[in-house]
């Protein structure tokens, strides 16, 4: 993996802090926008550590299928789906989110 310079967590946020309501993006993508395809765990481990005063829409990050983050991150899974249903984002009936009808695409 590409080493990671110090500013990758605030590039992150920068990103996320761009995805409009009702959309998503996954991890592999910001880490991609950010040259380092091969970090999208960092970028989750960056989700995870978003400080709350940032106030950032980090429930809008998914994976590539358009599942929900595990475990305790955003609230749990059942918490992270509740803000993107509030926000108009349908699910599928295997929990997924259609990223055909909800990925943001946004250039850095």
């Amino acid at each position: 993996m590409k080493k990671l310079n110090k500013g990758f967590f605030e590039e992150v946020y920068r990103i996320v802090s761009k995805i409009p309501e009702g959309s998503v993006m996954t991890y592999g993508m910001i880490a991609t926008m950010l040259g380092n395809p091969s970090a999208a765990r960092i970028v989750g481990y960056a989700m995870n550590s978003a400080p709350l005063e940032l106030n950032l829409p980090c429930h809008r990050v998914v994976n590539k299928e358009g599942r929900m983050a595990p475990g305790n991150i955003f609230g749990g899974e059942e918490k992270q789906r509740e803000l993107l249903e509030k926000e108009g984002v349908i699910f599928r009936d295997n929990g997924c989110i259609n990223m055909e009808l909800y990925l943001f695409s946004w250039n850095a």
